[in-house]
């Protein structure tokens, strides 16, 4: 058989591509060909390669590329089978005359024939193949062959096709195809247009295992997109704005790929553009923002200039957008506006190292304000039907780091959505799970409607605490909280991420957000409980708080790195002891002495003696533990050493509980074991407080005291009233 046979052979693959368009039925193909069964026959019934090749040359003639439906392919297939084709794609003789690769380029024409059929697409004689197919798209030849360009297309054919099927791409993955295909769209050969496009839908359905199999292959292709993406000067960088996202990497991002991108945005965000040109820049600098923070801007006049026009741009988006009622909105669009927002605040409330100066943070908090105004607009219109879309979900997303910072303007329009805001918030928090798929939507939205980005916490309350913490501190918005049931709502919802932090879960590998939204919620019960006291009392949900704190902080005090939120449970659970004194759950339980014994081992580690060189006395100084967090606990830690000191005389056993703890005794030694002057005038008064009132409530702490030359240390410390109570019997 010649080689132009085997060409001529090889166009059967070519009638499999065309013949999507057309599926006349297959007693209609039959009658226009009525010769076509004998060769079907003649191909069964061959008995060696060149009675193959022969019947193979015979069906090729006997019908057209649009001839061929789905049922015909098949037939095809049955009569063809897999070991023929297996064998033309791995012998490594051709018939004399031939090229090497003609043989193989038979064999994948063949396949993609039979890939046409998603059932055949995904037989296991056509995955097995993907490694050698992948081969093909990088192996070297001459670029003018018509039978190797042949080859290649039929081979994008096969893995297009397998890539369409549900288990295909991770098939893919593992056979090498996505380096195969960086590779071949790097080297600019024939078709590394479809090698993009073929990984674009990769990175779509699998960037995690993609980037896990091929993460050097796929920067390198970055760092091409990129480099193009800064010098395009035609349409070109509007598609790289829309194809760029997807190859951005879920570790870090190469400096020289940020260079170029932040320069490439710059020249197109600070040109006059339609909507269709600036809004997939937009959604780049979004997804930027959202990898990078703003470490891809660069520090100095330009890249304040652009980081205020970056904002700018978001706010006018957004503000067009949702203003206006009866108005389509471009979710996607607005969505990555919310996130170069959210960029915007951040740098705004950055004290140090920040790419904004003063005027310019000033100018940009006056347009985020009326931008946020239009987010409150919008979501007052939001009916309960709407609640569980994922754009409301973004937009509340926005309001809460807002409000997180700023909430003394637009207070009148805050208050007034507050009642919407805790019935969302508890709408997400009853569906927990819906909420979670909200999130990697609201990622999907700011994006691209294919391509998911990072994700997004789930819950809405989550996004909302800093906001919350700081309304509760005043009047009016405290009331409406209250009047909502956000209390119970916030207690229900403590309770939740507490459980996620017991024994029996791996707290290692829980997100700092878990534990920052516990601390969080602690803020806000101790704004509770110094405003809203009666609140405490009388609400029964107060009352199942206080006992998981009893119960949680003997072993929270042992765990090491979690000193902030022991700190923050020992102190809201030792205020919340003081008004709920009466109730029998503090009688001295196993559970109340367990909770006291801990906050003391709290209270009582925070300073140590350490000696100083050439001086006879040693000074009071911050233990190793407590050093590193001190500015961020030591509030808590005054608050709490008050607040013990106002449960001592309402919970009788708690002076005897103490004497036995050793703390008073141990508290004197140390305060007798420095120099009164390394003692700042804070502590001791702090440390007064709480020897005071111990030794009034109790006989015994009194003369634990006098043994311990409490007296004396009084005197040098100018504590006149631990003195006189000291000095009574």
């Amino acid at each position: 058989m010649s080689c132009c046979d085997l060409a001529a052979a090889g166009q059967l693959g070519k009638a499999g591509i065309m013949a999507s368009d057309c599926e006349p039925a297959l007693n209609q193909a039959e009658s226009r060909n009525p010769t076509l069964e004998r060769y079907l026959g003649a191909l069964r019934e061959a008995k060696n390669d060149s009675e193959q090749f022969a019947a193979l040359l015979l069906v090729t003639k006997a019908v057209k590329a649009g001839d061929i439906d789905a049922k015909t392919r098949r037939r095809i297939f049955d009569a063809v089978g897999f070991t023929f084709p297996n064998r033309l794609l791995t012998t490594k003789e051709a018939p004399d005359g031939c090229p090497d690769h003609v043989l193989r380029a038979l064999g994948v024409a063949l396949l993609a024939c039979f890939c046409s059929d998603p059932e055949l697409a995904a037989h296991p004689q056509v995955l097995n193949k993907i490694p050698i197919l992948s081969t093909f798209l990088t192996a070297r030849g001459d670029p003018d062959d018509a039978a190797r360009r042949s080859m290649i297309d039929d081979t994008y054919q096969c893995l297009t096709a397998v890539a369409g099927t549900p288990r295909g791409p991770r098939h893919l993955i593992a056979g090498g195809t996505v380096s195969a295909l960086c590779q071949a769209y790097l080297g600019h050969g024939y078709g590394f247009d479809q090698a993009l496009a073929l990984l674009v839908g990769l990175l779509a359905a699998a960037e995690t295992q993609c980037w896990k199999e091929a993460e050097p292959d796929l920067l390198a292709v970055l760092r091409g997109l990129s480099e193009d993406f800064q010098k395009a000067e035609d349409a070109s960088k509007f598609e790289l704005c829309q194809l760029l996202p997807l190859f951005l990497p879920p570790t870090t991002v190469p400096s020289e790929c940020l260079r170029d991108l932040q320069a490439g945005l710059a020249r197109i965000l600070g040109s006059k553009l339609s909507s269709w040109q600036r809004n997939p820049a937009l959604k780049l600098a979004a997804r930027l923002a959202h990898a990078c923070g703003s470490d891809w801007i660069p520090a100095g006049s330009s890249g304040s200039k652009f980081l205020a026009l970056l904002v700018n741009l978001a706010c006018v988006e957004v503000r067009l957008a949702l203003e206006e009622t009866g108005t389509e909105v471009k979710e996607d669009v607005v969505t990555a506006c919310y996130a170069l927002m959210e960029l915007g605040i951040q740098e705004c409330t950055r004290c140090e190292q920040s790419l904004l100066k003063e005027p310019q943070k000033v100018q940009l908090v006056s347009i985020m304000k009326e931008a946020i105004g239009a987010v409150i607009h919008y979501l007052q219109q939001v009916g309960p039907e709407k609640q569980k879309e994922p754009f409301v979900f973004a937009s509340v997303r926005i309001l809460g780091a807002w409000l997180a910072e700023e909430t003394s303007s637009l207070r009148k329009e805050v208050c007034q959505l507050l009642p919407f805001l805790v019935r969302y918030a508890k709408t997400l928090y009853e569906e927990a799970e819906e909420a979670n798929d909200l999130s990697q939507q609201v990622a999907t939205l700011a994006i691209s409607p294919t391509t998911p980005g990072p994700t997004w916490p789930g819950d809405a309350l989550r996004l909302l605490l800093p906001g919350w913490c700081h309304l509760t501190v005043e009047d009016g918005p405290r009331e409406i909280l209250i009047k909502e049931g956000a209390p119970s709502l916030l207690c229900k919802y403590f309770l939740q991420q507490w459980e996620l932090t017991s024994p029996g879960h791996d707290t290692s590998v829980l997100p700092d957000s878990v534990e920052i939204s516990l601390q969080t919620c602690c803020h806000i019960f101790l704004n509770l409980v110094v405003t809203a006291p009666g609140l405490i009392k009388r609400d029964a949900c107060f009352t199942s708080l206080m006992n998981t704190l009893m119960t949680s902080l003997p072993a929270l005090v042992q765990q090491h790195g979690r000193l902030l939120l022991a700190a923050n449970v020992a102190t809201l659970g030792l205020l919340m002891a003081r008004l709920l004194s009466t109730s029998p759950a503090l009688q001295g339980t196993p559970a109340s002495r367990g909770f006291f014994a801990a906050a003391i081992l709290f209270l009582s580690q925070s300073h140590v003696a350490r000696a100083t060189p050439g001086s006879d006395q040693a000074v009071l100084v911050l233990s190793p533990d407590y050093e590193g967090v001190w500015a961020d606990l030591q509030e808590l830690w005054f608050l709490g050493m008050q607040a013990f000191t106002g449960c001592v005389p309402l919970l009788p056993w708690l002076a005897p509980a103490a004497l036995r703890s050793r703390w008073p005794q141990e508290l004197l030694q140390l305060l007798g074991s420095v120099s009164p002057s390394s003692v700042k005038p804070e502590m001791v008064a702090a440390y007064q407080g709480v020897l005071v009132e111990l030794a009034r409530a109790n006989r015994l702490c009194r003369e634990a005291m006098r043994l311990q030359a409490g007296e004396e240390t009084a005197s040098h410390y100018r504590m006149a009233a631990l003195e006189q109570c000291l000095s009574e019997p």
